[in-house]
């Protein structure tokens, strides 16, 4: 398992893949613990335009700027499709983003496409429970 202490410490951007325009949803709410950290958040959601006053991305195909961390909030089912664009992410910009799938989203599949696309996987974690032990 990747050192999570140096990666939370390390990391400035984080992609949110599924971030939810609505505060009450949990995904909302630990992106928005992240932006009060310090982090840049990229919310990663065709349905918004702008999610915490950031501008919303359709995928992480279309991301432009450098990730460090790719925290997902989507069904485990979509897990594997995620870490494919990720990947795609990381041919095209030599980036190394760690993926991290937050508490029951992760998939064997998931993970063990990371591992072919050598991206370091963090799964089963909340990020905001990790970020509170530091």
């Amino acid at each position: 398992m990747p050192d999570i202490p140096t990666i939370l410490r390390e990391a400035e951007v984080i992609a949110v893949v599924g971030l939810s325009g609505r505060p009450q949803r949990t995904s909302h709410r630990i992106a928005k613990r992240l932006q009060q950290a310090g982090y840049r958040i990229i919310p990663v959601n065709p349905n918004y335009d702008e999610v915490l006053g950031e501008p919303s991305v359709p995928s992480l195909r279309e991301l432009d700027e450098a990730v460090d961390i790719v925290n997902v909030f989507r069904a485990s089912e979509h897990t594997a499709g995620v870490v494919r664009d990720a990947a795609a992410y990381a041919r095209q910009k030599n980036r190394s983003p760690v993926i991290w799938t937050q508490l029951d989203v992760s998939s064997p599949e998931a993970e063990t496409l990371a591992a072919e696309a050598d991206l370091p996987y963090i799964r089963n974690r909340c990020i905001a429970v990790e970020l509170g032990k530091l």
